[in-house]
């Protein structure tokens, strides 16, 4: 799979997301499709811990066989689902009520093929996901609790 990482990298950045078909409606011709955004702190740790249930990551994934693919789809098939409904119902309230449902109808409606290429693609982000680490380096060299210069230390 050839990736544009500049491009992937600027739709995170403006929170573009992935749309994905649901569920295609004969009658009207038309097709019902949600998008997959990048969650929130606490969506990403519920789907962190979610894929560490999982047991692989995603280069292990690109390189499963058909056969592989469709036993990986039946054994965790029902995470899967549930990491793109988090993904869909970002919020707390919305991630509680809604995402056990729009995980059935993912898992009802959504083709395999679809449901297996966001799953490498958005397992492939977050294990890039370092946003925070220049951050804690600094917090850790400017240590708050620690006295400046100008304070007097307290005298025992």
């Amino acid at each position: 799979m050839n990736r544009n990482i500049q491009q992937e990298a600027a739709d995170l950045l403006l929170d573009a997301g992935v749309s994905l078909p649901l569920l295609r409606i004969p009658i009207v011709g038309k097709t019902l499709r949600v998008t997959m955004r990048r969650p929130t702190l606490g969506g990403i740790i519920r789907i962190t811990r979610l894929v560490q249930s999982l047991g692989v990551t995603a280069k292990q994934m690109e390189t499963f066989t058909d056969d592989e693919r469709r036993r990986f789809l039946l054994n965790h098939g029902h995470t899967l689902a549930r990491i793109i409904a988090l993904t869909i119902c970002r919020g707390y309230l919305s991630g509680i009520l809604l995402a056990p449902v729009l995980t059935k109808m993912i898992l009802w409606w959504m083709p395999y093929e679809y449901i297996w290429q966001a799953q490498i693609v958005f397992i492939a982000y977050l294990s890039e996901v370092k946003g925070f680490l220049p951050i804690i380096s600094l917090v850790e060299q400017i240590n708050p609790l620690k006295p400046t210069l100008s304070q007097k230390r307290k005298r025992s």
